[in-house]
């Protein structure tokens, strides 16, 4: 399965300018399985979403993305988002403690919400967005570099705002995600490569490239479905 990881929909995220409905056909014309909705410290959307979701025959699911003081994380899998900043150890202990699951976001981003390399320092992340639709490809590799010697999966997501953006990058799961909870074990399973769209169809990003701009520039055999 194609699922973009990190999208942001208008409802709760005051930066967005895209509704669930526009999301969710876009999505379906580029190929993809499903979205996730990682609204900025919300996951109001989570009964809307699964309304809509059946209704489209599109699979939508509902995270959240949390500024801690170090910077932003991705989270899946829990009900009850915290009510005030947290440090990010204390952050992905909570949400590993309730069976949810963390992914850093765009760890290298310069505008204050990327935790750069204090990555290092955190223990149990479940991943890392190293293909970030966002981000400079520069900044990108070396979220790529990190997740690599860190040796944890490395996830892809458009971080879109706006309709043009979704699904420039997205994650490729093995097998069929249902729900919440099939998705919560998929990331923590961490079977799981970045695919990013080229020429009408997702390829396949090879992490062991050192040149990611070259590499995204460049033909490769793409993931078809």
């Amino acid at each position: 399965m194609l699922i973009d990881m990190h999208v942001h929909e208008k409802t709760h995220s005051f930066d967005s300018f895209i509704g669930l409905e526009e999301i969710i056909e876009r999505g379906k014309l580029m190929g993809l399985d499903g979205v996730c909705v990682t609204d900025h410290e919300s996951n109001g959307l989570r009964d809307k979403a699964r309304q809509v979701s059946a209704k489209k025959d599109f699979q939508v699911f509902v995270g959240a993305e949390i500024l801690t003081f170090e910077g932003d994380v991705l989270v899946f899998g829990i009900d009850q988002l915290p009510q005030k900043k947290m440090h990010a150890r204390d952050l992905v202990e909570l949400v590993l403690q309730q069976g949810g699951a963390v992914i850093c976001a765009h760890p290298y981003r310069q505008n204050g919400r990327g935790m750069g390399d204090g990555i290092k320092k955190l223990g149990c992340l479940s991943g890392v967005e190293g293909l970030n639709g966002s981000t400079p490809l520069t900044l990108n590799t070396k979220a790529c570099h990190v997740a690599a010697e860190m040796n944890i999966p490395l996830f892809g997501s458009s971080d879109a705002h706006h309709l043009k953006q979704l699904g420039k990058y997205a994650t490729m799961f093995q097998g069929r995600i249902r729900d919440e909870k099939d998705l919560v074990e998929a990331i923590l399973e961490g079977n799981v490569a970045p695919v990013y769209f080229q020429e009408g169809t997702y390829h396949r990003f090879d992490a062991k490239q050192h040149d990611l701009e070259g590499f995204i520039s460049s033909k490769v055999r793409g993931y078809k479905r």
